[in-house]
């Protein structure tokens, strides 16, 4: 392993922040995996840990291929991070949505210009992610629908789901989109968890990582592995992002889960109640509108009106196995 400094971010009254990158293996550009780009995303720092905890033992142990160069990034917001924020601390920007950045822009912009000079050139991209909304998910892999994305690729993580979503115009900003424009086959995985550590949900995320590497050729006797040796037996479900059934909350107050992710639901059934915050009597009751199975919930104790509570996965969109699936069934 080979630790270097891939830049160093200039903040106000503090010495320059460096932003490491870790170097794995020699030769081709083959995968780089950056962890939080935000400031709250623990659970994707904590995962990275664990991924250089095990590709270091990897390495010394013969067990990464020949010619493969792998590079993981843990954080490259640690300034945000130090002080809890969610966003760069200064402007409250966003660096997700700064790619692929200008190197005489903002700040935000150009530490997203910094990045994506190390990241061009790689031939896999993986982005421990979080969404714009807090919350818990299933732990899926998100593809954007650029033209240039490869679904049968994502059934190598043997995560349970696979999301293809359409990018709106906020998302031309993102790493994953990027990447992909720029030749990088690129993939999201989201855990349960962002700003807790969800070790169950971490694990599921190394294994993954570790399954796609070792099904593209990157390490070489992993199955010897203990840690390492269970994989996924399934085949992954594929959807696309807007087959998902948004619950929206009509009224503020307590919110207090009564199903939770991963759950399956039945029409009618209940998923949450919003208690009045001053008279503790049910304000609303949030029940589903379909049978299907809870993708993502709001995390919070408090909830205001018109937000998303809860996303579920009907029954009856329509799923597929990728051709992919179908070569190794």
């Amino acid at each position: 392993m080979i630790a270097e400094t891939l830049f160093s971010i200039n903040t106000l009254y503090r010495q320059p922040i460096p932003v490491t990158g870790l170097f794995f293996g020699s030769g081709e550009k083959t995968l780089a995996i950056v962890g939080s780009l935000r400031g709250n995303e623990v659970q994707q720092l904590y995962i990275c840990s664990q991924l250089v905890k095990c590709l270091k033992r990897y390495e010394e142990d013969g067990m990464i291929t020949e010619g493969c160069q792998i590079l993981v990034i843990p954080c490259v917001n640690p300034f945000s991070m130090n002080l809890g924020k969610r966003f760069w601390a200064v402007d409250n920007t966003d660096i997700n949505r700064m790619f692929p950045g200008y190197a005489k822009g903002e700040t935000t912009q150009r530490i997203a210009a910094s990045l994506f000079d190390h990241l061009r050139g790689y031939v896999y991209g993986i982005q421990l992610s979080s969404f714009y909304l807090p919350g818990n998910f299933v732990p899926h892999v998100r593809v954007l629908d650029t033209g240039y994305h490869d679904l049968d690729l994502c059934d190598y993580f043997g995560l349970p789901y696979v999301m293809l979503s359409k990018p709106l115009p906020i998302d031309t900003g993102t790493l994953n989109y990027n990447w992909q424009v720029f030749d990088t086959k690129a993939f999201s995985i989201y855990s349960k968890e962002t700003k807790n550590v969800h070790d169950e949900s971490a694990v599921q995320a190394i294994e993954a990582t570790f399954s796609f590497m070792n099904s593209q050729g990157m390490l070489k006797g992993i199955d010897a592995r203990e840690t390492q040796g269970k994989y996924y037996p399934f085949h992954p479900i594929h959807f696309s992002e807007e087959d998902l059934v948004n619950v929206l909350s009509s009224k503020g107050g307590i919110f207090i889960h009564r199903s939770f992710v991963g759950e399956e639901v039945k029409k009618g059934g209940v998923l949450a109640d919003i208690l009045d915050a001053y008279s503790g009597e049910i304000a609303e009751r949030l029940l589903a509108p379909c049978d299907g199975r809870i993708f993502f919930n709001h995390n919070s104790n408090l909830i205001s009106g018109h937000e998303v509570s809860c996303r579920i996965i009907p029954n009856d969109a329509v799923f597929k196995h990728s051709e992919s699936s179908m070569r190794r069934s």
